[in-house]
């Protein structure tokens, strides 16, 4: 007679079967987040609805309909053509344009007058090093608002007029701001441009050979004079292949403007100036602090090779200074992108002028408002996701 024993089934060692219990803290922890998320949608829901009820009540109008309907004023500075009947959202896409001007500019400007005035900080030089703190402590305790206003003040009142404006060829600068030669923009300027963003790639690729090449012979190869040389080449060839157009769009004097040619107006003049030496002052001593973070064998060794100061600055200390600056460097970033919302106060027009207008005209508070959230939003993503990439590249790699 057989007989038949009942194995009773058991889970495999090493192995932990997860299930969500009251009785458990993981559980417990669960339920908690889902519980508080479920919360937090359920009061924005709430919140939304009682908006919506308040305005039909009160018969104020809601949606984005208004975008398409026409903007109806001018706008005094535009990166695309503008026309009266244009609608808002060419507007909204035109202060958009503005803010991301202001931003782009301003950060490569803040950037290369913090680093030089950070490491001005160490410089051997009494004076240099003298002058850099005193910029650094007058440009960082004076509020940024307070600097715009004086910038603009500068710009409009302190410059000549029309009739007297100071002129170097085709440059002119008066209270109507900085008026210069501008390209006749054609075929050969935008494959120029192809040119240099091919280029670019180039010198990405040729770093990383180049790289890779040290690492294994511990020979280096000159990375910036080829990329330089390699991008200029094929901008140029960009630039031939297109016709080789060199006609200039040349500012000369009006009735009662500078005509003709690019110009940069005395409110983006202001903001650029405000916000840049505003934020190079922080960058500076976010510099400053991260070369101090190396220490001082560092130095001791790269002088033992018989390296230069310069030189040990360039290609020892910096380099391993920027796992400490580029963090807080993203924070500047970011503040000044979002600092350029003070524009509003010096009238230029950029995305929070807009949407001021906006409001103004269509009483959509808060689609106007929500539509400048979203978009700083997604300016602040990217910058952020642009630093993270090359905090992560610059990093120091163990072996």
């Amino acid at each position: 007679m057989t007989h038949f024993s009942m194995i009773e089934a058991r889970p495999l060692p090493g192995k932990k079967t997860r299930s969500i219990s009251w009785r458990s803290r993981e559980g417990r922890s669960v339920i908690y987040q889902v519980v508080a998320i479920l919360s937090a949608l359920a009061l924005v829901a709430l919140l939304v609805r009682n908006t919506l009820t308040n305005m039909r009540l009160r018969g104020i109008q809601s949606g984005y309909d208004f975008l398409f309907q026409p903007f109806g004023f001018d706008i005094s500075e535009t990166v695309i053509e503008y026309a009266h009947n244009s609608s808002y959202f060419v507007a909204f896409a035109i202060g958009m344009l503005n803010t991301l001007k202001v931003a782009v500019i301003g950060i490569l400007l803040a950037t290369v007058l913090g680093v030089l005035v950070g490491v001005g900080r160490f410089s051997a030089n009494f004076l240099v090093r003298k002058i850099c703190y005193a910029y650094v402590e007058f440009f960082r305790n004076v509020p940024v608002y307070l600097q715009l206003l004086i910038w603009y003040l500068v710009f409009t009142e302190m410059l000549p007029d029309l009739d007297n404006a100071w002129n170097a060829g085709h440059f002119f600068l008066s209270k109507n701001g900085i008026s210069f030669p501008w390209p006749v923009w054609q075929w050969g300027q935008t494959l120029a441009l192809v040119g240099v963003a091919l280029g670019l790639v180039f010198a990405w690729i040729y770093r990383r050979m180049a790289r890779a090449h040290f690492d294994r012979t511990g020979n280096t190869r000159p990375v910036w004079a080829v990329s330089l040389a390699v991008t200029l080449v094929m901008a140029v060839l960009g630039w031939l292949v297109g016709g080789a157009p060199n006609e200039w769009d040349l500012p000369k004097k009006g009735d009662f403007q500078i005509e003709d040619g690019g110009a940069f107006s005395p409110e983006f003049i202001a903001l650029l100036c405000g916000l840049v030496f505003y934020t190079a002052s922080f960058i500076a001593e976010v510099v400053r602090s991260g070369i101090a973070s190396v220490s001082l064998g560092q130095h001791e060794a790269s002088a033992s090779l018989g390296l230069s100061k310069n030189q040990s600055m360039r290609l020892v200390v910096l380099p391993q200074a920027l796992r400490v600056i580029i963090p807080p460097l993203t924070s500047q970033y970011l503040n000044l992108t979002k600092n350029s919302s003070l524009a509003v106060a010096i009238g230029y027009p950029e995305l929070v002028s807009i949407a001021n207008t906006t409001l103004n005209q269509t009483g959509r508070a808060i689609e106007a408002l929500s539509i400048v959230m979203l978009v700083y939003l997604t300016l602040s993503l990217l910058t952020s996701a642009l630093m993270n990439w090359f905090n992560a590249s610059a990093a120091i790699q163990e072996r």
